[in-house]
C-alpha cells in the first residue's frame, strides 16, 4: 500500500499543485489508515466498504470529532479513485459512503444573570452611558448583527408600532419587535443624549447612535465599548456583538418561540442556519417530559 500512497501524493503535488501543507495532511491521514490495514491483515486490493466503515468506526472510538471523521473519509475517497485509475484496485470501497454529518460548533450565549449585569453596567446618568445602554439593550432585545446595528437610521424606529426596520443582507428588509425596556432606554438616548452627541455647524446625520465626535459609530467602535461593559459586569467568557446575537435567539426558544419566528427575526435566509440553535428546543423538550411524564 506504501508504494501506492506515494504516488497518490505525487500525483496530488505534480498533477493537481496542492500546497505542501495539503500534502502533508493528506500523508498523515494515509498513513494512519495503512496502519489500521496493516493490523486487520487486509492488503489494499482486499479491502471493502465494510472495512472503510470499520475504520471509521474506529476514529471514533478515539473521540475524534465528525469533521475530523468526514475529513479521512474525503482523503480515502480521493486515494481510492486514484487507485482505482490507476488498476490497483478493482472497486472503490468508498463509493456511496456517506459523509459523517458535520455539526455546527454551538454558538456561544449569555446566562439570563449575565445579561442582566451587561446591561446595567453602563451608567445613564451620562451622555455617552445612556448612548451605551440604549445600544445593548437594544442589540439584546433584537438580536441584530452589529453592522445593523450602528447602520440604523432614527427613522427606522416605530416607538408607537413597537418594531424597527432593518436592512440585513443582500439588502432585504425585515421587521423586528423591540421589547418595552429597550424602547424606554431607546427614547431617553434620543431625549436626552444624542441632541448632546449632535456637533453644531455639521449636517444632521440620520444615523441613530452617535460617536463620541458625532459621526456614524463604527462597528469597532462598538465591539470595544462591549468589550470594556463585559469586564465590568465580571464576564469571563470571550464576549462578541454574536455573543448577544445568540443569546436573544437562545432565550427566546427557551421560553417557547419557534424557529421559523426566530428565523425571520434574525434575517436568516435559509432555516437550516437557524436549526444551530435547535440544541435549546431539545434541551427545552427533555425538561418537559421530566417534568411531565408519570414514568420520565
Amino acid at each position: 500500500m506504501q508504494a501506492v500512497i506515494q504516488s497518490f501524493l505525487t500525483y496530488q503535488r505534480v498533477e493537481k499543485g496542492l500546497a505542501e501543507n495539503s500534502i502533508q495532511a493528506y500523508r498523515r491521514d494515509l498513513q494512519r489508515f495503512a496502519r489500521w490495514a496493516e493490523q486487520q491483515g487486509k492488503t489494499l486490493a482486499a479491502l471493502t466498504r465494510d472495512d472503510i466503515v470499520d475504520f471509521l468506526g474506529s476514529l471514533y472510538r478515539v473521540r475524534l470529532d465528525s469533521r475530523s471523521v468526514a475529513r479521512y473519509l474525503a482523503t480515502l475517497r480521493g486515494f481510492f479513485r486514484f487507485a482505482l485509475a490507476e488498476g490497483r484496485v478493482r472497486t472503490d470501497p468508498t463509493q456511496n459512503l456517506e459523509s459523517p454529518r458535520v455539526w455546527k460548533k454551538l454558538p456561544g450565549f449569555l446566562s439570563l444573570e449575565e445579561v442582566d449585569r451587561l446591561l446595567a453596567a453602563p451608567d445613564p446618568s451620562t451622555v455617552l452611558g445612556l448612548r451605551d445602554k440604549a445600544m445593548l439593550e437594544l442589540l439584546y432585545s433584537t438580536g441584530l448583527r452589529v453592522s445593523e446595528l450602528v447602520s440604523l437610521r432614527v427613522s427606522d424606529i416605530e416607538h408607537n408600532a413597537g418594531y424597527l426596520r432593518c436592512l440585513g443582507k443582500g439588502d432585504k428588509e425585515r421587521l423586528v419587535p423591540v421589547g418595552r425596556p429597550a424602547l424606554a432606554t431607546l427614547e431617553a438616548y434620543l431625549r436626552e443624549s444624542r441632541p448632546k452627541l449632535v456637533r453644531a455647524g455639521r449636517p444632521l446625520l440620520p444615523w441613530l447612535f452617535l460617536s463620541r465626535s458625532g459621526r456614524k459609530l463604527t462597528r469597532v467602535a462598538f465591539w470595544k465599548t462591549l468589550r470594556r461593559y463585559g469586564r465590568l459586569a465580571g464576564i469571563r467568557s470571550k464576549l462578541s456583538p454574536h455573543t448577544l446575537r445568540h443569546s436573544f435567539a437562545t432565550h427566546m426558544l427557551e421560553r417557547g418561540a419557534d424557529l421559523r419566528s426566530v428565523q425571520m427575526m434574525l434575517g436568516h435566509a435559509d432555516i437550516s442556519t437557524t436549526q444551530i440553535y435547535t440544541h435549546v428546543v431539545q434541551a427545552r423538550l427533555r425538561h418537559i417530559y421530566k417534568a411531565h411524564h408519570p414514568r420520565a
